[in-house]
């Protein structure tokens, strides 16, 4: 959690980043954002919005790998940022390269959503398409982002530089009900690379996740092992979960979904880990904070 001393600095240090992202805004004139209703997609959207008014535009895509809950935070996010906001369906599970569960997953989820995204920015005649990938992402395997490339999609966190905790901090300074948000991913990303992903087993996530956010859980993910459902928590939340009455309702709830075994992770919650169990290395650069070829071309 930042302070509110740490929030102040960020964005003090920050504010030549931010001004520098509105005034790429700007002179694209229009803009399309891909909106999940996470961190960054939330804060994208404020800034178009600020700077573009009506014609910033929301596109938030659904599907089987996206939990009901945040289908209905995007709409209310939207809608508390007066931005014009569509809802269309994607059909990533209908594509078997995704349903096999390859380590390059996200790229052919993304390139469904990218598809979707540039549709509707010819059909409405807007400039451009928005991404939320940020500074931070350069740190992780991301191939979702070489669709976005393919498509012409453009960063402007990441180009600006701005890092996660400036985002969280200027969040936090412009009021959005996000800035404290816990780090989200789609439900396949709960299923090991190589084990398919299928509808029933997304909506069996999507249900076991449902329980443990009813228990007001913060931060979590519900590991798909086939029979074993392995829980990830924060360490914080630890000691509640070994309160028999918590215990008890979570191993009940998760076995009527059909798993006949219910684990806690002993290792904390921590973004990344599926990656690191599969080997897999981030992209080279990471961690340098470089922003080749996420940059936002000014136009006239």
């Amino acid at each position: 959690m930042l302070s509110p001393e740490r929030i102040e600095a960020l964005c003090e240090s920050s504010r030549p980043k931010l001004e520098a992202m509105r005034e790429s805004l700007r002179a694209h004139g229009s803009a399309l954002v891909a909106f999940s209703g996470g961190v960054d997609s939330t804060f994208v959207l404020q800034v178009a919005v600020e700077v573009l008014g009506e014609r910033a535009l929301a596109l938030t895509a659904l599907s089987a790998s996206v939990a009901p809950e945040e289908e209905r935070e995007a709409r209310e996010l939207a809608a508390r940022l007066g931005a014009r906001h569509v809802v269309v369906s994607s059909n990533e599970l209908a594509n078997p390269n995704y349903a096999a569960n390859p380590t390059n997953r996200c790229y052919f989820c993304k390139t469904e959503l990218y598809d979707l995204c540039e549709a509707k920015r010819a059909e409405l005649g807007l400039a451009v398409v928005l991404d939320g990938f940020n500074a931070d992402d350069f740190k992780d395997h991301r191939p979702g982002h070489k669709a976005a490339k393919e498509h012409q999609v453009m960063s402007p966190l990441a180009q600006a530089g701005l890092t996660k905790d400036e985002i969280r901090a200027w969040s936090r300074k412009l009021g959005l009900p996000t800035w404290d948000k816990p780090q989200m991913a789609c439900l396949a990303s709960r299923i090991p690379y190589g084990t398919s992903v299928t509808r029933d087993r997304l909506l069996q996530i999507a249900a076991a996740e449902s329980e443990l956010r009813a228990l007001d859980f913060k931060q979590f993910r519900v590991r798909y092992h086939q029979d074993v459902a392995r829980i990830e928590l924060a360490s914080e939340e630890y000691p509640r979960f070994f309160e028999a009455s918590v215990r008890e309702r979570i191993n009940g709830a998760f076995k009527s979904l059909g798993f006949k075994f219910v684990a806690l992770d002993l290792e904390p919650f921590r973004s990344g880990r599926l990656n690191e169990a599969a080997g897999i290395a981030p992209a080279a650069g990471a961690g340098q904070g470089g922003t080749e070829g996420f940059r936002l071309p000014v136009v006239g």
